[in-house]
């Protein structure tokens, strides 16, 4: 996922695939499913995080 503006609606709307496709199977993709189950917008700026900046 080399192009930022993709992975940044991937991390909108799907931030635990954004998380996979980046990091792959680990404490990250964990801690985003965590964050996504508990609210939405902390899993989304997770995922921005993690993928975009």
């Amino acid at each position: 996922m080399d192009n930022k503006i993709i992975a940044l609606v991937v991390a909108i709307f799907l931030p635990p695939v954004a998380v996979y496709l980046k990091k792959g199977i680990g404490s990250d993709l964990v801690i985003n499913i965590v964050l996504c189950l508990l609210m939405w917008v902390p899993g989304v700026l997770h995922a921005i995080w993690l993928t975009v900046l």
